[in-house]
């Protein structure tokens, strides 16, 4: 992998913060070692002294005075010791990287904390973007990914996709207006990534079959362009076996997965990680350093201890307990909208995630129908144009999150919000009887 033609050169001249580098060497150094380098603030005079975390089985997290000390000073940019070593354990059970034993100019996995998921991928966006460069996604994806990608002025050609994810014949009939070659010219348009959500696609809950990421893999290595595997329904799939990565297939170091712990430990702690080549995790560990300099220490202790305390059997025996109740909030979901919806919208079973995406039938744009009618009846979902990659574009689709709502909720949702505007507010032909007590 030649990694410098897709780094910015922005990203290229970043080098690493002296000061940053003197606080990283200062916590490797023993006890013995008197420091007058750093700037670090006194921790005897923070007014926090200890914490005791109590959690769901009873057991608790205890943070002493030593520990607490550490928790509220700076830490190393990529990361505290323990939760980077415990989270590369992790990736090495889950996808067993071929990357791993590799030497670090070649694209040997590394791995970094970022502050949320959406931290990572933000800052991979600016990695890798010059105005003008064509990157590749299926629409209708993420409006935070979105959100990041259009101020870097760059040319978002969306690839055709269905409920199984991105369709590899169209990814590679898009990727035909090039040559493989174009790779090895400088300038070229040729597309720098493909950036895609693998597992219970936000909105659309899709998820990508094993062979599918195999064949775009290919495609990958053809074309030679970058994936973005943002994957934070990773941890969120319902049926077993989890599906293999993109990670697990990178046998050339082209692959930067983002893992979040936002939807299995807690949005509000902001921990995220980011795997991938070393070369180009370590441009965005630079960039971590003059930004926010790390992820807040205290939380990654928190959750380093938490997970020691678990180990990884105890945190996927978590996680399966979390699978459990999004699965039976998805089945609610899927009841209440067959019970409702049917004949008046169409949607498919989502494997993962939190969401369902729906197509309402004889309604061109939803804009209204949510932004105006729904919030009359004091109901809200998202309308579909928000996930387009041009948000201005009519969608007659709408996205329902199940992750929050009780049953019964998810019910009267489903009968007041959609059944009867579909129905009644839009003027549109009853497909019910002439009984129907919300058109008649």
């Amino acid at each position: 992998m030649n990694y410098s033609r897709f780094i910015t050169a922005v990203s290229a001249a970043r080098t690493a913060s002296p000061i940053r580098l003197l606080t990283e060497l200062m916590q490797r150094s023993p006890p013995s070692l008197i420091s007058l380098a750093g700037g670090a603030p006194n921790p005897n005079t923070f007014p926090f002294k200890t914490a005791s975390i109590t959690i769901g089985d009873g057991t608790t997290v205890e943070i002493g005075e030593d520990l607490m000390k550490r928790a509220l000073q700076y830490s190393a940019s990529a990361g505290i010791p323990e939760l980077l070593s415990w989270l590369k354990d992790l990736q090495k059970n889950l996808h067993n990287p071929p990357t791993v034993e590799y030497q670090p100019e070649k694209g040997q996995m590394e791995l970094c904390v970022t502050t949320g998921s959406q931290e990572g991928l933000s800052k991979v966006f600016e990695m890798l973007i010059n105005p003008g460069d064509t990157v590749l996604l299926d629409a209708p994806t993420y409006p935070g990914t979105l959100a990041a990608l259009r101020p870097l002025g760059c040319n978002i050609v969306n690839v055709p996709s269905d409920q199984h994810g991105i369709i590899p014949k169209a990814l590679k009939e898009v990727l035909s207006r090039w040559s493989p070659e174009d790779a090895k010219k400088p300038n070229s348009s040729l597309p720098k990534f493909l950036y895609t959500i693998p597992n219970g696609g936000n909105p659309t809950g899709a998820s990508l079959t094993t062979d599918r990421k195999k064949d775009i893999y290919q495609l990958a290595r053809q074309y030679d362009f970058l994936i973005i595997e943002d994957d934070p329904y990773y941890f969120l799939q319902f049926d077993k076996p989890w599906a293999p990565t993109f990670l697990s297939m990178d046998i050339d170091g082209r692959v930067i997965r983002t893992d979040s712990f936002s939807k299995i430990l807690s949005s509000g702690l902001r921990i995220g990680f980011l795997t991938g080549p070393k070369p180009l995790i370590d441009r965005v560990i630079l960039h971590i350093q003059v930004s926010t300099m790390h992820t807040s220490t205290f939380t990654q202790l928190m959750i380093a201890q938490l997970l020691q305390q678990w180990g990884q059997k105890g945190f996927l025996d978590h996680v399966d307990g979390v699978v459990d109740f999004y699965k039976k909030q998805r089945d609610v979901m899927l009841v209440a909208a067959d019970k409702w919806l049917k004949g008046l919208a169409d949607w498919h079973s989502p494997a993962a995630g939190m969401f369902l995406w729906m197509k309402i039938k004889g309604v061109s744009d939803t804009q209204e129908l949510i932004m105006k009618k729904a919030l009359e009846k004091q109901v809200l979902l998202v309308p579909g144009r928000a996930f387009n990659i041009n948000s201005s574009n009519p969608s007659s689709y709408v996205r329902a999150s199940f992750s929050l709502s009780s049953p019964s909720q998810i019910d009267q949702v489903s009968a007041v919000l959609l059944y009867l505007p579909a129905c009644q507010l839009f003027g549109q032909i009853c497909y019910h009887s002439a009984s129907c007590h919300h058109c008649h």
